[in-house]
């Protein structure tokens, strides 16, 4: 009887130069595109993301304060405060907001705030304040307005489109005006006297505009008037007097003083009432 031997058979890979280095550059050709198409996704999802408008302006620590002011907060009983509330570096006993009327934490650089609810922390305070004089800096510092002494300082009954403003000299609100916008749409205000905004008017948000992106730089005093209803960051260099009744979804970031009389004020929200939230 015969005999097989088993033979074993090999696959030879062995590949000529040319060979090799045509696979090489392929490979290569193959992840140039592919890297090619992650970064224009990034590039197409960031343009999708962007907002129409000017830069946001970065708050730094100051951006969970409702109210913050560097010579203290007056207030007739009884308002309601949404956010956190500090004075710097003026003493706590300059804060006269009690304990019951902020939902949020009441800071203090000593131990003469509010009782019991006062929290003290210099330090943090002092950078919450710079931040506040860097972010003021930052607006006013914008260039390139796209709309100058709109109105001639009167924008009340106005819908305003996102972009940067900017006015030589003060600014009314006599109407209700409409800021009407997405929800990454940016607004910076540059006004370089003061900002008056009359009785039971109405500043109003429209199409998924937010009030964080919403900035109102002022070089001058801020009054929002009795019963009026106001949007967005006052960044003010002087006072900022609430009357009686005026409500604000937005923040008070003075360095001076803050008066409020039996105001509802409220931090904004990071999100509008469309915006998807996580459980």
């Amino acid at each position: 009887m015969k005999q097989f031997k088993a033979q074993k058979t090999y696959l030879n890979l062995e590949l000529k130069p040319s060979r090799k280095g045509d696979i090489m550059n392929s490979c290569k050709k193959y992840s140039n595109k592919l890297l090619l198409a992650v970064l224009l996704g990034i590039f197409v999802a960031g343009i999708a993301n962007a907002g129409s408008g000017p830069m946001p302006v970065d708050l730094g620590n100051a951006q969970t304060f409702a109210i913050l002011s560097q010579s203290g907060i007056t207030d007739v009983y009884r308002s309601a405060i949404v956010g956190d509330v500090g004075t710097s570096p003026i003493t706590g006993a300059a804060l006269l907001l009690t304990c019951g009327e902020v939902s949020g934490n009441i800071y203090t650089v000593d131990a003469a705030g509010p009782l019991p609810c006062a929290i003290t922390d210099a330090t943090f305070l002092t950078m919450a304040v710079g931040d506040m004089g860097f972010a003021y800096d930052d607006a006013a510092g914008r260039v390139s307005p796209d709309f100058t002494e709109l109105g001639a300082g009167e924008i009340g009954g106005l819908t305003l489109e996102p972009g940067l403003y900017k006015w030589s000299s003060c600014l009314l609100i006599s109407t209700d005006v409409t800021l009407s916008g997405g929800p990454d749409d940016v607004w910076i205000f540059q006004v370089a006297g003061t900002l008056n905004q009359a009785n039971s008017t109405r500043v109003t948000l429209a199409n998924g505009a937010l009030a964080k992106n919403i900035v109102w730089q002022v070089a001058g005093a801020v009054t929002l008037g009795t019963n009026a209803h106001f949007e967005g960051v006052v960044l003010g260099k002087t006072m900022i007097a609430v009357n009686t009744g005026a409500s604000v979804n937005g923040r008070l970031l003075a360095q001076t003083a803050v008066t409020l009389q039996m105001n509802a004020i409220t931090e904004p929200a990071n999100y509008g009432p469309d915006s998807p939230q996580c459980p």
